[in-house]
């Protein structure tokens, strides 16, 4: 077993959240529980108790009932709390929590604060006007916005009304986003006037015109300041107001929260849509604000007045997260824009100003800073910096060394996974236990997280697939328009019987925790043999020359061989000699089976709109298959490269 790269210690270990929710899990008579393995395993084995218990000790505001698992035998058919009610944005806009709730840092520099009862005060007007227009429980608002207070303020006063939100990325462009919004027929349409990028000014007005008109169920479109409190909105015409004018005829009232049933809708998330239009994921009131209170509170050590970053597109699921932050009593620190604008110490800049306590972003974001050659260790004081998390990718083993030698060395490296399916995560940070290097430290209370071979047998210190045995509140309630929820079934409950199947690949370490070697459509089967596209990009970016790469299968007869393509740094070339290199690096430090067959170079490599790797779009052009929507990329045009790529290169 590998030595831990990190160890809380004792002090850090008393102090959490988790102890002292095991401590009152004691004196209630639940359990004695000497480690976080002994509590995850009665968390798993008594549902009702745990989750029960963890309701209490959150102190979730609504009517809890009696029941707290319903059809429980069934996952797709399981219900949790059903004859609860609450609202998500009364549970997020306690009354006891003072101060300041949100600082919001644009990429040109500006910085502002709200305090809670400002951001309260904006909600209560929000509210009024959205109900004078008629907005009730049940309809859908979405927002084509960036991670603002505005944004915050707009999800709030939708769902204090038990409407639904849903929200994508000013930068989806208009086919993406029309793609998205006109599948749920929302009524109403936020968008910001703008947004800042890499230094420019990016003007909304227009695309939010065009998803009026395209979209026959908008009937209100509010624009809110981002880059100019004065921008010209007649483009959109009788529907468009500007935030200021549809608030101003209110004054600050009492919120008047509508408590719906605990598995009601509150979001539609959307899935990445590379292979057809996105899927319409729909999320549950209830089930996403137990859900996250959970992973703050004991798996991430968030408490009252602690202070939140997560650097973050509201297209990402993670923006969702941690606006659930609020709930604990923790402060937002909001960015938008380049994280790399004016230099790679932006983030580093507002963590170490703003005192962050919580800081979050993706695996991709560490890399980049690590080629960078960022060293806010040497530069800035972190002394308040407990946590940093990390997703949106396997987080390598170099990364987890960086971090520790170029960050801090006394901080919680939470590798933490799930997804957009469920809203939250399956497996992830623990504030009481040590961190190995390359390892998501543990699988979350309450989520039976295990994996499978291909016959459906657990196994351990084995690649597999991850599943999870046990239904979760965070589940969704299905897909939008999924008649019967065949969809839904087909997305999940197909693999494996009664078994929600995740669809990553994973290994269950001796220290319990989960190494991630990639998603399972995208793994390598050279020969037969099973390699997770992860275990490759841990060697080729750890290289100096390389900035990023992608490795696909190409199926070659009744075989597959593995191509790799890789984007490289300061104007380099690749040649034979870099070829051989890295050839020999994976080889090395891998089996000759992962080395790949053909090496290419390439000038950009395709993404996700939410920044990930678009590894089956490239899988799919290189064998000849069309990509249905490329709208769905944040780079569309780079698809073009592997489609003309020699025939003697690539089918030689």
């Amino acid at each position: 077993m590998l030595n831990p790269i990190w160890t809380p210690s004792d002090d850090r270990i008393e102090q959490a959240n988790i102890t002292k929710f095991c401590n009152g899990l004691r004196t209630n008579g639940k359990g004695d529980f000497a480690s976080y393995d002994d509590l995850w395993d009665w968390s798993v084995s008594d549902l009702d108790n745990f989750w029960s218990e963890f309701w209490d000790f959150s102190g979730i505001i609504g009517y809890k009932g009696e029941t707290i698992l319903s059809n429980s035998k069934h996952l797709i058919d399981t219900d949790f709390f059903p004859e609860a009610k609450l609202n998500f944005a009364e549970n997020i806009l306690r009354t006891d929590t003072v101060g300041i709730a949100i600082i919001y840092h644009t990429e040109a520099g500006a910085r502002s604060e709200w305090s809670w009862n400002e951001l309260r005060e904006a909600v209560s007007r929000l509210q009024q006007a959205l109900q004078q227009s008629g907005i009730v429980e049940g309809d859908r608002v979405v927002g084509l916005v960036p991670n603002s207070p505005y944004t915050i303020i707009a999800l709030l006063a939708v769902s204090s009304l038990g409407a639904i939100w849903s929200s994508c990325s000013p930068d989806f462009g208009f086919n993406a986003a029309m793609d998205r919004i006109s599948q749920i027929e929302p009524k109403v349409l936020f968008c910001a006037d703008g947004y800042n990028y890499n230094g420019k000014e990016i003007s909304s007005i227009k695309i939010a015109a065009e998803l009026t008109s395209a979209v026959p169920s908008i009937f209100k479109t509010i624009i809110f300041p981002q880059n100019t409190e004065n921008a010209d909105i007649t483009l959109i015409g009788k529907k468009g107001v500007h935030w200021a004018n549809y608030i101003a005829p209110y004054t600050n009232q009492e919120l008047d929260f509508k408590r719906i049933n605990f598995n009601a809708p509150l979001f539609i998330m959307f899935s990445s849509g590379t292979t057809g239009l996105p899927k319409c994921i729909l999320h549950s009131a209830g089930g996403i604000l137990i859900q996250h209170l959970k992973e703050h509170q004991l798996q991430a050590d968030i408490k009252l007045n602690d202070r939140l970053m997560y650097f973050t597109t509201c297209g990402w699921m993670m923006w969702n997260w941690m606006v659930s932050g609020l709930g604990s009593g923790a402060t937002l620190v909001l960015f938008d824009g380049s994280p790399f604008f004016p230099n790679g110490n932006r983030l580093a800049d507002i963590v170490s100003g703003e005192k962050v306590t919580h800081f979050g972003t993706s695996a991709k974001y560490l890399d980049a800073c690590s080629k960078a050659k960022v060293m806010p260790i040497d530069t800035h004081n972190l002394s308040s910096l407990r946590a940093i998390l990390s997703t949106g990718s396997p987080l390598s083993d170099a990364s987890f060394e960086y971090v520790y030698s170029k960050w801090k060395q006394d901080v919680c490296l939470s590798s933490i996974a799930g997804g957009t399916d469920i809203l939250g995560c399956f497996v992830g940070g623990s504030p009481i236990s040590p961190v190995y290097s390359g390892e998501c430290q543990k699988r979350h209370l309450g989520m039976n997280v295990q994996v499978f071979d291909d016959n459906g047998t657990a196994i351990q210190g084995k690649q597999g697939e991850l599943v999870c045995l046990s239904p979760h509140p965070s589940m969704p309630i299905g897909f939008w328009d999924d008649e019967g929820r065949k969809k839904y079934k087909a997305a999940y409950f197909e693999v494996f019987n009664n078994v929600w199947h995740q669809g990553d690949f994973v290994e269950l370490t001796a220290n319990k925790g989960l190494r991630f070697y990639g998603r399972s459509d995208a793994v390598l089967n050279p020969g037969g043999v099973r390699i997770g596209t992860a275990e490759i990009y841990r060697i080729v970016e750890n290289m100096d020359e390389i900035m990023e790469a992608v490795v696909v299968g190409q199926t070659i007869s009744d075989d597959q061989r593995i191509i790799l393509f890789v984007k490289l740094k300061n104007d380099l070339n690749l040649n034979d000699t870099l070829i051989k290199k890295i050839k020999v690096t994976i080889r090395s430090n891998t089996t000759p089976r992962h080395v790949p067959e053909i090496i290419l170079q390439v000038k950009d490599i395709p993404r996700t709109k939410s920044g990930k790797i678009a590894e089956i779009a490239v899988r799919d052009t290189i064998n000849g298959h069309t990509i249905k929507n490329t709208a769905s990329l944040a780079n569309p045009h780079t698809i073009a490269f592997f489609q003309n790529i020699p025939e003697l290169e690539i089918l030689s």
